[in-house]
C-alpha cells in the first residue's frame, strides 16, 4: 500500500515521499481495519511537517491529523463498527491509504455525509463547537470576535452561533470574502487593521464582546484583546503569523481580560467517551444536513503529494485542499 513519510523535518513539498510499504495486516481482537478515503491538509500538519507542531516524533513519520474511513474488516470483539461503515480515526498517521487502529478511535458516522466534507469533520466541526462552549458561558444577543473568520473553523463558528442567537463579528484579511460570510449568518465582516477595535466599536454600537477567538497570535491576538469587555476572555487555538500571543496592558489589567488557550485534544478529553461519540454524531448530521460545510479548493491523488502541499500553503485559494489515497470518492 501507499503513504506518506516525511524523512526530514523542513519545507512540506520537500521532505514528504509517497512510499510503499507493507499492508497492515489482519485485525487483531478488538482494531478495526479502514481504507481512508480522503484526508484534509491542515495548518497543523503543515507545521508537524515543518517541525514546529507541538508533536515531533523519530523520523521518519507519517503525519495526517485526520481523514475519512471506510471499514474494511472488524476484529474479534468489535461490534461497535461493521464493514462497509464510515468511521473517522481518532488517532494519527491518516496520510495513508490504510489504518488499522483500535476499536475506541474508530468513531463511526452515519451514512448519507458528503464524503469529501465528511473527511473534514474530525477537527474543525468540534474545534468551533468547543471553542464556543468551554470558555464563556454564551446567552443570546451575546457577541463574539474572531479572526481568520474566514477558514474553516470561523465559518463554523458563524453557523453555530448563529443557531444560538449569539452575534459574531468576522474579522479577515481580504475583502472579497465578506459576502459569503454573510450569507452564513455573518453579523459584521471587518478587515484586519491596526484601529480595528475603534471601527468594530462602532460597528456593534458599543456593544460588549465577551469572547475573542485568535488564531492568528502576535498583534492580531492584541488587537482582538483591545476589542473584548470588561471580564472577557479570548481564546487563541493557532498561530498562523508564527508569533506567541500578544495582550495589552489596557486589557489585562484595567478590563481584567482573560487570555487562555484551546487544544481540541484537550477539549475532548474532559468529555467522556460517550460525550465524544455524541458530540461527532451531531456534527455528521449537520453536515449531512448541510448546516456545517467548509469549501474546498482541489483534489490531489496520494501519488501528487507535493503538488497538494504547494497548492495548501498557497494564500488566495478558496477552501482546504484534500488527497484522495484511493481514487475518487465514491
Amino acid at each position: 500500500m501507499k503513504k506518506i513519510e516525511i524523512t526530514a523535518y523542513g519545507a512540506p513539498e520537500e521532505v514528504s515521499h509517497c512510499v510503499e510499504v507493507p499492508d497492515v495486516g489482519d485485525p487483531g481482537p478488538g482494531e478495526v481495519i479502514f481504507d481512508i478515503l480522503a484526508f484534509p491538509i491542515n495548518p497543523a500538519d503543515i507545521s508537524f511537517c515543518r517541525g514546529s507542531y507541538r508533536l515531533r516524533p523519530p523520523l521518519p513519520a507519517t503525519p495526517g491529523a485526520e481523514g475519512l474511513g471506510r471499514v474494511a474488516m472488524v476484529g474479534a470483539g468489535v461490534a461497535r463498527v461493521k464493514p462497509g461503515d464510515l468511521v473517522i480515526n481518532m488517532q494519527r498517521e491518516n496520510w495513508t491509504q490504510c489504518r488499522r487502529v483500535r476499536a475506541e478511535d474508530a468513531i463511526p458516522i452515519p451514512a448519507g455525509l458528503d464524503l469529501a466534507q465528511a473527511a473534514m469533520l474530525r477537527i474543525n466541526p468540534p474545534t468551533a463547537l468547543l471553542l464556543l462552549e468551554d470558555h464563556v458561558g454564551l446567552e443570546p444577543g451575546d457577541w463574539v470576535i474572531q479572526n481568520v473568520a474566514n477558514s474553516a473553523v470561523g465559518r463554523h463558528v458563524i453557523v453555530l452561533a448563529k443557531a444560538r442567537g449569539v452575534h459574531t463579528v468576522n474579522v479577515v484579511r481580504r475583502d472579497d470574502v465578506a459576502g459569503e460570510l454573510r450569507d452564513l449568518g455573518a453579523d459584521v465582516v471587518i478587515k484586519d487593521g491596526a484601529d480595528l477595535a475603534e471601527r468594530v466599536g462602532a460597528a456593534i454600537g458599543g456593544a460588549a464582546i465577551r469572547l475573542g477567538i485568535d488564531a492568528v497570535s502576535g498583534d492580531a491576538c492584541k488587537r482582538i484583546g483591545d476589542c473584548i469587555a470588561e471580564g472577557g476572555v479570548v481564546v487563541s487555538y493557532g498561530s498562523m503569523s508564527s508569533q506567541d500571543p500578544v495582550m495589552s496592558r489596557a486589557a489585562v489589567n484595567m478590563r481584567g481580560v482573560n487570555l487562555t488557550g484551546f487544544n481540541l485534544g484537550r477539549g475532548l478529553a474532559k468529555r467522556t467517551p460517550a460525550q465524544v461519540r455524541s458530540i461527532y454524531a451531531d456534527l455528521a448530521a449537520k453536515i449531512r444536513d448541510g448546516v456545517l460545510k467548509a469549501p474546498i479548493d482541489a483534489f490531489y491523488p496520494i501519488e501528487d503529494i507535493r503538488s497538494a502541499l504547494i497548492r495548501a500553503q498557497q494564500g488566495g485559494r478558496h477552501g482546504k485542499v484534500l488527497v484522495l489515497p484511493n481514487g475518487p470518492l465514491q
